[in-house]
């Protein structure tokens, strides 16, 4: 992989000692030091605290200040390789109708009428959350639905997959969508039996929702950037960040930037409130514009990276747009789908790996995954890199000779295990039997595959210990066990693969990821050690600080 040095930030505090009960190291021996010492925002010793003190000596005449966590545990800062920073911001001004506060249709609709008589007129009304298979009614809510919530402006109600979601009468009239409509490439108008719009959209069909201003992705995968004026988004995006960060989470990888990504991130740091680390993944239809602006590799300073190029191969399972060719077990007349040819797919991919750029393509569906494989494969063969990194996002249901191939081409698949937490069930009922295997982190290890876990936020939660409980355990939110044991993994390898592996899958596990001399001092403290921590509680382990560049930039109130 091609890196590019990142800046170093000046030495403006006297050093400090940071000491608790259980410090987890996650470097390679598993070391449980005593205390760190952390000088210009870098790590600078490891040891004991009668180490530190001596360290700090030799390099600085300031006294250093002792931190003493008490009884408390200290991991590296948590690192979501996978996530949608602005749209969580967005989405945190919605109206949450997820299953903490919706069951059934009725509650859904009762709670978007609340928050439309609390709008100005006109204002559109948003939800997001709702998971079918988690209704009274198991199904998707209708046009006609949301109509009782308003007729005289917008209504969408985005699904929990992200993918799609239903909208209101009035939303298709507005924008001249009609039963003979067809389907955009990439995405579906829902009809009923006598070709009546329903109302649920998917992937592609959601530029509807974006006006003619709105981002137009087309076959690069959902589209996630509703318009709201520049100042709005960058208040989204400050409030996205302080959600990461009582998370644990200090680093960021950002799965789908466009222009308005972008410009967010550089007005957030410009502004002097970009706390946490962010490592971008550009939207593909910017391939063209990365590769001639001289993008060829990592760029950026310690907060604000690129880092890649961000690919669709299918839609996703909890909306069933993943693709499955012979039609879903759940309703066969459903087959998902594929957003490239696949032939054109593969030249994209050499393009990038021609000039020694990451990717991370979405694939969900075995169909899919392939057509990622050997696009990586053909890459490989072309210019050989037996460190590319190569990403595959979510890559929910690899069969096992996949998985054996992925090892031998290096490629990184980046799960999300909170999504078998929270719909698990709704993935075998979905495509049958083969669903127990949905994020076979097990499987991964056993073969030498990187295990990387993220939240997909907003899809999930930025909560890394809910994430590290779905892992080891695979319990679903419903109490649901999905799958075998062999597809669990241990607590070590969770909170790896949240840390130190999620740092080598952005590429930057040279100053980020562990607790090590010479990384950036970032680290979450827990109220208590995960390892002592049984396996159904570990979503109950508080974060109480988190700390980026030796700096407290959250503390639990």
């Amino acid at each position: 992989m091609r890196k590019l040095a990142f800046t170093r930030a000046p030495v403006l505090s006297a050093p400090r000692i940071v000491t608790a009960a259980r410090v987890h190291a996650l470097d390679e021996v598993g070391t449980t030091p005593e205390a760190f010492l952390v000088i210009g925002g870098r790590i600078r010793h490891v040891g004991s605290v009668d180490a530190c003190r001596a360290a700090a000596a030799e390099v600085s005449a300031l006294e250093p200040e002792l931190i003493d966590l008490g009884g408390a545990t200290v991991v590296p800062g948590f690192i979501d390789a996978h996530a949608h920073p602005l749209m969580l911001g967005q989405m945190m001004s919605w109206v949450d109708c997820g299953p903490d506060k919706a069951g059934s249709i009725p509650e859904i609709v009762e709670l978007l009428r609340e928050a439309a008589q609390t709008l100005p007129a006109g204002r559109p009304v948003r939800g997001y959350g709702y998971e079918q298979r988690n209704l009274a009614e198991r199904r998707h809510p209708t046009r006609f639905e949301l109509d009782r919530v308003a007729t005289d402006r917008e209504v969408y109600l985005m699904n929990a997959s992200g993918h799609g979601g239903v909208v209101n009468s009035y939303t298709f009239e507005l924008h001249g969508v009609t039963r003979d409509t067809p389907n955009p490439k990439g995405g579906e108008f829902f009809r009923d039996g006598n070709g009546e719009l329903t109302g649920e959209l998917s992937d592609a069909a959601c530029n509807v929702l974006t006006g003619l201003e709105g981002v137009k992705i087309g076959h690069h995968g959902p589209n996630f950037h509703l318009a709201d004026e520049p100042e709005e988004h960058q208040r989204q995006l400050a409030t996205a960040q302080e959600n990461f960060l009582a998370g644990g989470v200090t680093t960021i990888g950002d799965a789908q930037v466009s222009r308005r990504e972008f410009d967010m991130y550089l007005r957030l740091a410009e502004s002097g409130d970009l706390k946490v680390r962010v490592s971008m993944y550009l939207l593909s239809h910017l391939l063209d514009e990365a590769i001639e602006m001289g993008l060829h590799g990592q760029f950026g300073n310690e907060h604000l990276s690129f880092a890649g190029i961000k690919f669709y191969s299918d839609g996703t399972l909890g909306g069933w747009t993943a693709y499955f060719p012979d039609g879903y077990v759940g309703d066969p007349c459903r087959t998902g789908q594929l957003y490239h040819d696949p032939g054109d797919y593969t030249e994209l991919i050499k393009k990038a790996h021609r000039v020694g750029l990451q990717t991370a393509t979405h694939s969900q569906s075995p169909t899919a995954l392939e057509m990622v494989i050997s696009a990586i494969e053909a890459a490989l063969e072309e210019r050989p890199d037996s460190d590319a990194r190569h990403r595959i996002e979510h890559c929910g249901l690899p069969t096992p000779e996949q998985i054996g191939r992925m090892a031998r081409a290096g490629i990184y698949p980046v799960n999300q295990p909170q999504h078998h937490y929270n719909w698990g069930e709704g993935v075998e009922q979905a495509i049958g039997t083969p669903g127990e295997r949905f994020n076979p982190l097990g499987e991964f290890e056993r073969a030498g595959v990187p295990i990387t876990i993220s939240s997909d936020a907003p899809v999930a939660d930025p909560r890394p210990l809910e994430a590290l409980q779905a892992a080891v355990s695979r319990i679903t939110r419903r109490g649901t066990r999905i799958g075998s044991d062999d597809l669990t993994v241990s607590v070590d390898t969770a909170l790896r693969a949240h840390t130190i592996t999620a740092a080598r899958a952005i590429g930057r596990e040279d100053d980020l990821g562990s607790i090590e001399v010479g990384k950036r001092a970032d680290f979450a403290v827990l109220d208590r050690d995960p390892h002592a921590t049984p396996a159904d509680e570990l979503a109950r382990v508080a974060v109480t600080e988190t700390w980026v560049g030796g700096e407290r930039v959250y503390a639990m109130t």
